[in-house]
């Protein structure tokens, strides 16, 4: 058996096989209103979004990269296996997700979270309300995609969002 305090585990892009294991962790945190939760097939069509950590053949962790505008990203659905929490996994997938976001041409990266202290050592700082342009406000505003609107602080997604820290990294 292998020890998980030193197992190694690789960062890699994710395939479309891996959505099941993805919703599979995913559903936990659905249960304790940590995260929303997500249909399968909304998974499946964002494949090209995530990143997955792998450990033995097994999916441990994922994270996604929604790309919301010229110079914005989001990181989401960052999630790590329970037995693999404190051992760099949300960390490397981070990294992974930021060095997409620069090859992207990406300068900002925002997420929506309550594990506040993590994203802080990343270099995320708390936000607050228009951090956009007016004119790119009246864009986004448009997009039917609830990670837009959580963004914006929109008042219809503030009952799913309460407790949560919007927050934001320059790149």
């Amino acid at each position: 058996m292998t020890d998980i305090a030193t197992a190694p585990f690789v960062v890699r892009a994710a395939r479309a096989a891996d959505m099941v294991d993805i919703h599979r962790m995913l559903e936990p945190l659905v249960q304790e209103r940590i995260l929303l939760g997500k249909d399968l097939v909304v998974l499946y069509e964002a494949t090209q979004e995530f990143l997955v950590a792998e450990a033995d053949g097994r999916v441990i962790g994922a994270g996604a990269l929604h790309v919301m505008w010229e110079d914005l990203g989001e990181v989401r659905t960052l999630l790590v296996d329970p037995e693999w929490l404190h051992r760099g996994v949300g960390r490397a997938i981070v990294e992974g997700l930021e060095q997409r976001a620069r090859e992207l041409g990406l300068s900002r990266l925002f997420c929506l979270t309550f594990e506040v202290d993590f994203f802080t050592r990343r270099g995320f700082s708390p936000i607050g309300e228009q951090i956009v342009d007016p004119d790119v406000y009246s864009q986004l505003v448009r997009s039917r995609d609830e990670g837009v609107a959580e963004f914006l602080d929109l008042a219809h997604v503030k009952p799913n969002t309460l407790g949560n820290t919007r927050m934001l990294k320059l790149l």
